[in-house]
């Protein structure tokens, strides 16, 4: 199950909406659909989750390039959303790479042409699978640093970090309203 909403800091506090993503098909869509969200060009955050997944933060000031933090890369891949973030930059590869020819690389000591136990298996994943992309966290860290929370607490979070970042943003109350 996914939960998207929108943080709006505005001079009397965070105001939240929920938000539909089914119109957004890339970060700088979403990242418009955020700045519809305060003509004053104050902050939004774009909080994306799936539940006991991954979740993902979206920082949008003003006409600024969006920040984002995802949780876990592999696990957001497997998702229409996550994919709306994991943008090759994100990724750390050339626009249009699916990432490394892993067998091209020969990373695991055997020779070429010779199987090892993954391939004998079948547990190799192709170049440009979910599986090539990193187990983790990727982006900025510190997308939120300035608003109380650390990158060590967003790195921490887990299962309910859409709800602990909005508790330290103070925003708990207005992101229940949508939820």
């Amino acid at each position: 199950m996914y939960f998207a909403a929108l943080l709006a800091r505005t001079e009397d506090g965070w105001e939240a909406s929920d938000t539909e993503l089914d119109d957004v098909e890339t970060l700088s869509d979403l990242a418009d659909l955020a700045r519809e969200a305060s003509p004053d060009e104050d902050t939004v955050l774009v909080l994306i989750e799936q539940e006991e997944g991954w979740f993902g933060v979206v920082r949008v000031d003003g006409e600024e390039d969006p920040r984002v933090y995802v949780s876990d890369a592999a696990a957001a891949a497997r998702s229409s959303y996550g994919e709306i973030l994991l943008t090759d930059e994100l990724l750390g590869r050339e626009p249009g790479d699916d990432g490394p020819d892993l067998d091209a690389l020969d990373l695991d000591g055997t020779e070429d042409g010779e199987p090892d136990d993954e391939d004998a298996e079948g547990g190799a994943a192709p170049a440009g699978s979910a599986d090539a992309v990193p187990h983790g966290p990727v982006g900025d860290a510190r997308v939120l640093e300035d608003l109380g929370v650390s990158e060590k607490e967003l790195r921490s979070m887990t299962g309910d970090a859409v709800n602990e970042i909005a508790e330290v943003l103070g925003a708990s109350e207005v992101l229940e309203t949508v939820r």
